[in-house]
């Protein structure tokens, strides 16, 4: 366990220069022990506009810049994330409260994000065809200008690099509004590009609250927003940015349903389930959030059990992130209880030795729950899985179609033709096989359906170069001498 420590204030980053800008703070607190290590501005309209217009004078110069040239930055800005790990994995354990396992991965996979950023020259190439007699039509892809990203508290370091390194080496120029939770991850984000040798302006942090949020929905020079957050926060964000003529993408929230079948593998299926409850404290929208136990499952669950008591607060499972968490997820668990679910593991009142101060839930497995309990139905963002029992598959695929959401889905079975059917028929943007937590990897991108995701396109992978340009297509002509056909 890294030592908390105390970091100096955090200050907006605009134009290549941090500034507090005389804004009132708001402390920042370490969810592992409770205590302040650092404040932030809460800033508004007008720092959001300072950064806007940073950003727009930017733009130019760094648009003119050939693809090749900018990717270049993001080679040497990729061996920054390499070179500081450590100390990066630790501002996320520190501001998250992961463990420093969960926070190493989390810097690896913003690195492997990165290393997407770089192939945009492979993959991004221009279309031209002779479509008839001596006249070409070309596409060309080109920046929509200033755009901007907000980000949750549950991934500070990868989430952004989701959307800011594809947006800016695509030719736009950005604002990053973090999460006032969790904002030292990207004061080393902002460091790093400008050491990599991005130019002042291209890059520009805002911190705040609602006030930012509401600043960058509303901005008439910010051409498109991308949104990760809560379900209730996203269609705001969406309907505020998009009926100002703004492109947007809102992820939002998720209630991911596993379905467990009786041929499953019992030891991956039992490990896999606690994984994706428990990982990073079940707080990421990828989480199994309810399991459905088709028939006769009992010894999968008994697995279940055993493996969520090897899972120590404070040892290898870390904080969630605020006291209102704790109290919010604790309180999902006791209605479930008292509405006759059983407890099979119980990780309430969870107090870690030294920490005490810290916000911590053990892991937790409810059974009997009935579908329309809240925590079958609602998202409960910590270490909690709910248990359904289903008579057969049928009835599962029916009680996973019935969620609001449709972030996340699986199957766990040795049965190729059963797990065909949950692919074919889940209500998900995302399903695994086996595989509790299914997030695809680079090229492929990020994204759910229903109330978990609000917009066209994705932020990431190859989805996101279709949301971060516009297309420019030109047909030429140099043959007056030709009059053979209509284009003449």
């Amino acid at each position: 366990m890294t030592a908390i420590k105390a970091h100096p204030p955090v200050q907006n980053f605009i134009n290549g220069q941090f500034d507090r800008n005389g804004q009132p703070s708001m402390d920042v607190l370490s969810p592992v022990d409770g205590s302040v290590i650092s404040t932030i501005p809460m800033s508004g309209k007008e720092e959001v506009d300072s950064a806007v217009q940073a950003a727009r004078a930017a733009f130019p110069s760094w648009s003119d810049m050939t693809l090749k040239e900018r990717v270049q930055i993001f080679f040497r800005y990729r061996q920054l994330l390499e070179d500081n790990k450590d100390e990066l994995a630790a501002l996320v354990q520190q501001e998250n409260g992961k463990t420093f396992d969960e926070s190493m991965a989390e810097v690896n996979k913003s690195i492997e994000l990165c290393e997407f950023t770089v192939s945009m020259p492979q993959i991004v190439t221009n279309e031209i065809q002779e479509v008839s007699k001596g006249v070409e039509c070309r596409i060309e892809r080109k920046p929509l200008g200033v755009v901007a990203c907000i980000t949750p508290f549950n991934f500070p370091n990868m989430v952004p690099h989701w959307t800011v390194p594809n947006a800016l080496v695509l030719g736009n120029t950005l604002v990053l509004k973090p999460s006032e939770l969790v904002p030292l991850s990207a004061v080393r984000m902002a460091e790093l590009l400008k050491e990599a040798g991005l130019p002042d302006g291209v890059f520009n942090v805002v911190n705040g609250g609602k006030e930012v949020v509401e600043a960058i929905c509303d901005h008439p020079e910010i051409k498109a927003t991308s949104f990760v957050g809560s379900t209730r926060v996203a269609k705001i964000v969406y309907k505020r940015a998009t009926s100002n003529l703004q492109r947007c993408v809102a992820l939002g929230g998720a209630k991911n349903h596993l379905l467990v079948l009786p041929d499953a593998n019992v030891d991956m299926t039992a490990n896999n389930v606690v994984a994706s409850m428990a990982g990073c404290a079940g707080q990421r929208c990828m989480a199994a959030s309810v399991m459905v136990g088709v028939d006769k499952v009992q010894h999968i669950i008994d697995k279940m059990v055993l493996e969520a008591k090897e899972i120590v607060p404070g040892k290898n499972l870390g904080s969630v992130i605020s006291k209102e968490a704790k109290e919010r997820i604790e309180k999902y668990i006791s209605e479930a209880e008292a509405r006759g679910a059983k407890i099979l593991v119980d990780g309430r009142n969870a107090i870690v030795e030294g920490k005490e101060d810290g916000f911590y839930v053990g892991p937790t497995i409810i059974d009997y729950v009935k579908p329309e309990m809240a925590v079958a139905q609602e998202e409960i963002f910590g270490p909690v899985i709910s248990i359904i029992r289903a008579k057969d598959l049928d009835e599962a695929i029916k009680i996973e179609n019935s969620s609001n959401y449709g972030n996340a889905a699986a199957v766990f079975t040795q049965d190729g033709g059963l797990a065909k059917k949950v692919i074919d028929k889940a209500s998900a943007g995302m399903v695994g096989v086996n595989i509790g937590v299914p997030v695809p990897r680079e090229p492929f991108s990020f994204g759910g359906w229903n109330e978990s995701k609000f917009g066209v396109s994705d932020i990431t992978g190859k989805s996101s170069v279709e949301f971060w340009t516009q297309n420019k297509k030109t047909t030429t002509k140099w043959n007056p001498e030709d009059k053979r056909d209509w284009m003449s």
